[in-house]
């Protein structure tokens, strides 16, 4: 791309970007070939930030959205200053162009002493970047002599709980930030200066360093990090030496790391890769396997979650779980069972899926479950089925979390590489299964297709998304019987 008078154009988002990292900006000038595709996730993501705002819209009804889609950035400046100057009380998504400068506005609202700009956010809670998201905002907004009285956020109420419609006003909690939008605008005027000339010249010689995930990770940190191996600083796990300043004092693979400056556990990690040395240490996987007892029932759940709360009794975020997987062991060495629940498509799945779970778990059975993300599950849906709550509070009871001998060290196998999550833990212990080339292969990806089932018409689609998630979900659970059953091996048992 040639540089001239449009390489210092410069949007909200472009102004973000550069605000945390100067070569970042350059590359999504000048070469944004080198980002990886956005991911279906991430399109997700900004799907929900835009129903986000459509909703915020409601906090004052009757505006007019200045439309950015099939238009220009003259178009919609334009219909912005005539809706202006034609006395619309509020606009959505307004257009504004000062200093070489593009934002729109989520919301602005024409007040008794002058105008209020609203900046809708997903979040719970006001972040740092946020206030200079509104600042450029304000500063080209008052650039061009409008009267801005007051800079608002809105965000989450994440303490909001739905019942029935929501309602919009409770939804949201509205912050003034106008008193620091005002004193960040000296920030913002140097900083856009910094901006331009940057990009008249070459691509700055910034290295990498924590600005690379801070306030967001970047989308060309696949480029700039590619000089770093596998099993470098960068994975060392735990408190204690930190990668950066290890890195800016030259060492990055672990072959590099002086092992009297790590922690105990950090010594592990790094001594178990470089000699491949497995730690077991059989007492302590003994005392972990003493409390199982059959019929052993290994649990998973998959959820999904939402700013905007699909059902009631649903807080802004709140995990949810529509899928489980349980597989049943009624003795040792007998036949492996299971049984496994997907709600339909578009439909409050707790109640059954509680139901369902209820009925295939006798009471006083061990249930195995990895981390404490099940016992969190199982005590929300006590919290919204509280007809249930003594029973489910007994499974709670008698629960196994089999990340324990790991997270502990008891058993650590040098291809975990520090870490004690299914992913890590599977592939070292049991390498015959794998999720490599599973459609689905994380929490994550099974949240996202399950959203894409509810959206799907294709009966075709709808089945594979299906078969996608149980397969997954299926994994997850299998993977804990194989584990333990490495566990008990390693003990002799």
């Amino acid at each position: 791309m040639k540089k001239g008078n449009r390489s210092q154009y410069l949007s909200k988002s472009l102004f973000i970007r550069g605000l945390q990292c100067h070569k970042s900006l350059y590359l999504e000038k000048y070469h944004p070939e080198l980002k990886p595709p956005i991911s279906e996730q991430q399109e997700a993501l900004f799907a929900s930030g835009h129903e986000v705002g459509k909703l915020a819209q409601q906090l004052f009804p009757g505006g007019v959205e200045i439309p950015y889609d099939g238009k220009t950035h003259a178009e919609q400046l334009s219909m912005t200053r005539d809706e202006i100057s034609g006395g619309t009380q509020d606009l959505y998504e307004a257009a504004f162009s000062y200093d070489g400068i593009f934002v729109k506005l989520d919301i602005l609202h024409r007040g008794r002493r002058g105008w209020e700009i609203y900046e809708v956010k997903s979040a719970t809670e006001v972040k740092d970047v946020y206030l200079h998201d509104a600042a450029v905002q304000y500063y080209v907004v008052t650039g061009l002599g409008l009267t801005i009285s007051k800079v608002y956020i809105v965000h989450i109420n994440n303490e909001y709980v739905r019942q029935g419609d929501i309602e919009p006003e409770k939804l949201f909690t509205i912050v003034d930030l106008t008193a620091s939008v005002r004193e960040d605008q000296a920030l913002v005027t140097e900083e856009i200066k910094r901006q331009k000339k940057m990009l008249e010249g070459a691509m700055p010689a910034i290295d990498i360093g924590e600005h690379c995930g801070n306030p967001y990770e970047c989308d060309f940190k696949e480029h700039c990090w590619e000089h770093i191996p596998e099993y470098s600083v960068f994975d060392l796990r735990g408190k204690g030496a930190k990668a950066f300043d290890l890195y800016r004092n030259g060492i990055i693979r672990f072959q590099d790391i002086p092992l009297d400056i790590l922690t105990p556990s950090q010594r592990m990690q790094v001594e178990s890769y470089l000699n491949k040395k497995d730690y077991i240490d059989p007492d302590g996987v003994r005392t972990f396997l003493k409390p199982l007892s059959y019929p052993l029932y290994f649990l998973d759940f998959e959820t999904l979650s939402s700013p905007i709360p699909l059902w009631d009794g649903i807080r802004p975020w709140q995990q949810v779980p529509f899928q489980y997987s349980l597989h049943i062991l009624e003795k040792e060495r007998g036949k492996l069972r299971h049984l496994e629940y997907l709600a339909s498509p578009n439909a409050d799945p707790r109640r059954e899926l509680v139901e369902t779970l209820l009925d295939a778990i006798p009471s006083g059975a061990c249930v195995v479950h990895y981390t404490a993300f099940e016992k969190t599950r199982l005590s929300d849906l006590a919290g919204w089925f509280p007809e249930h709550r003594k029973r489910i509070e007994r499974i709670m009871g008698n629960m196994v979390d089999l990340a324990s001998p790991f997270k502990s060290r008891d058993c650590y196998l040098w291809q975990m590489n520090g870490s004690y999550s299914i992913k890590a833990v599977l592939p070292a212990l049991v390498p015959e299964l794998s999720y490599d080339d599973m459609s689905i292969s994380d929490g994550g990806m099974a949240s996202q297709a399950y959203f894409n089932m509810c959206n799907a018409t294709d009966r075709k689609e709808i089945e594979e998304i299906r078969k996608a998630l149980l397969d997954y979900c299926g994994l997850d659970t299998l993977a804990m019987v194989k584990v333990v059953e490495r566990l008990r091996n390693f003990c002799g048992n």
